[in-house]
């Protein structure tokens, strides 16, 4: 199985990019399935009912979300009816949504769960002991999927990579999302779960992390401006990784950091 997964969508520079390579990928790689982090696709702060049926339409299989899940509260509208859309397994229960997905891809049930880490995060909602979380879903889910994928969003490091080796073996792919710039350290564990503490984001690379470097500076103390952080247009890069898994023990055989666009560029040979 071929698979990619699709760093934060970072407003509408970010949904650029993402329905400018998708089809380019599919075509180059042969993919079976898409994976999204859509968490900051509605500029650049949570997810909409209409900037969630653009991702739909990109080809995704599965749209995870984040730290900023309810930043827009039309997300519950999703839910309302059939969808894709994953928010973190560890929000309290009676939480809106749901902590994971199924898709039928390429004859494999694929369940995707997401996380949301404790360290330095920003959330509204209290979430519970991740590593709990995840241990609790394999042992309630696992007759429920073939192969199992997690989208650790997540700010450090270190709590990234324990939830990585706490998995080894478990899932075919660990991937942290959250930090909006794409790490180097793509890799197979030695259980055979394919591993990247951050993918990176989808989105405008001359901005910070996804937003104006004008509002940015003014939101760190460096000008007299207004310190509301607005999402940055100029460019679209994708920063994605390309996963290819072993139908017989669906477990990763190969991971490949997928990097596009006018900015940042580590793969112009697909495209």
């Amino acid at each position: 199985m071929k698979l990619l997964f699709c760093g934060d969508v970072a407003g509408a520079a970010g949904r650029k990019a993402v329905k400018k390579f998708i089809p380019l990928l599919r075509q180059k790689l042969g993919l079976d399935g898409v994976i999204i982090n859509g968490e900051n696709a509605a500029h650049g702060l949570g997810l909409t009912p209409k900037t969630y049926q653009e991702l739909v339409q990109t080809g995704a299989d599965v749209i995870t979300m984040g730290n900023h899940t309810f930043d827009k509260m039309d997300v519950i509208k999703i839910w309302q009816s059939d969808n894709i859309l994953v928010r973190a397994l560890n929000y309290p229960d009676g939480t809106a949504g749901k902590g994971y997905h199924v898709a039928q891809i390429a004859n494999k049930r694929v369940a995707v769960a997401q996380v949301l880490g404790r360290t330095f995060m920003n959330s509204k909602i209290e979430v519970a002991d991740p590593f709990q979380a995840i241990q609790t879903f394999i042992q309630q889910h696992k007759s429920e999927y073939d192969i199992l994928v997690v989208d650790f969003h997540a700010e450090t490091t270190a709590e990234k990579v324990v939830m990585g080796y706490q998995l080894d073996g478990l899932a075919a792919l660990v991937v942290g999302t959250h930090t909006h710039i794409p790490t180097n350290d793509a890799h197979i564990l030695p259980g055979g779960t394919a591993y990247i503490s951050d993918i990176g984001m989808c989105g405008d690379y001359t901005s910070v992390i996804g937003m104006t470097r004008e509002t940015a500076f003014t939101h760190f103390g460096l000008g007299t401006g207004t310190k509301r952080l607005e999402p940055a247009t100029a460019t679209s890069t994708l920063c994605a990784v390309f996963v290819e898994i072993d139908d017989q023990t669906n477990l990763a055989t190969s991971i490949r950091p997928v990097i596009l666009g006018d900015t940042l560029e580590n793969t112009k040979d697909l495209c």
